[in-house]
């Protein structure tokens, strides 16, 4: 008995190799056409003197200690995120104060606040403990309604030697705010009608502040269908990046030309 196992086997791997060729090649890769030739990207311009210093201070590095907020116990859990909105409203009263001011609804709402952050007319949002710097323990999040327009401020402070210290400052008209890892994530309408901004600040551990990592406009609405490249187009690479055919002879007129 023990002998016929070899026969049973062929047998086996017949009726395999018979349904194999009966079923062609279902399930197998199929092609998805002719993809575009990578290129190496142009650099334009070599003659160009590099910048050695911005064009423009934006301030890219937000960080300073809020005075007159301590937190004795180290627990940033401890510190009434209204008192710290309020602080920043005192510091700058022309912003808050009177019916001119561009955010005096916001600076007489502050009111409703007694109940705490998040209730009520309150303009102060309910507030988010996370640890964004690494350090074990949780940052506190902040965001308050900027009235009467439709912007929204979002601040983070961490905790050092028991002072409050701010480390990121944005205010924007706000789709939605998440918490990421070490990183604060806005979303913002755009001008554009299906697309959204998308910033990133992420935690910095040289600069001990949050940086602006990421600044990028995506789509949100359904793209639309762009044919496919034909099979001649794809084959050749496109040309390298060359200075405009228009550009004016030496000591000639520029000719008319389209940017």
């Amino acid at each position: 008995m023990p002998r016929s196992r070899p026969t049973r086997t062929a047998a086996v791997v017949a009726l395999l190799l018979a349904a194999a060729t009966a079923c062609g090649d279902a399930g197998g890769l199929q092609g998805a056409g002719p993809t575009e030739t990578a290129v190496s990207p142009d650099k334009l311009w070599p003659k160009l003197t590099p910048a050695s210093s911005p064009a423009y201070v934006i301030g890219e590095v937000n960080r300073k200690v809020v005075k007159g907020v301590t937190v004795p116990g180290g627990d940033i859990r401890d510190v009434d995120p209204v008192a710290v909105v309020r602080k920043e409203i005192a510091e700058s009263p022309g912003d808050y104060r009177g019916e001119d001011a561009p955010y005096h609804r916001t600076g007489s709402l502050m009111a409703q606040c007694d109940k705490g952050a998040g209730r009520g007319g309150c303009p102060v949002l309910q507030p988010y403990y996370r640890d964004l710097t690494g350090d074990g323990h949780p940052d506190l999040t902040v965001g308050f309604r900027l009235m009467p327009g439709k912007t929204t401020a979002v601040r983070v402070y961490t905790v050092e030697k028991r002072r409050l210290v701010q480390v990121m400052e944005w205010d924007d008209a706000v789709s939605a705010v998440e918490l990421a890892g070490r990183s604060v994530i806005i979303r913002s309408p755009s001008e554009v009608a299906g697309y959204e901004y998308r910033l990133q600040w992420t935690w910095d551990a040289d600069q001990k502040a949050m940086l602006l990592t990421h600044d990028e406009m995506l789509r949100t609405g359904p793209r639309k269908k762009t044919p496919r490249p034909s099979p001649s187009s794809a084959a050749s690479p496109p040309s390298a990046a060359s200075p405009s055919r228009s550009a004016p002879p030496p000591g000639g007129s520029p000719a008319a030309s389209t940017p």
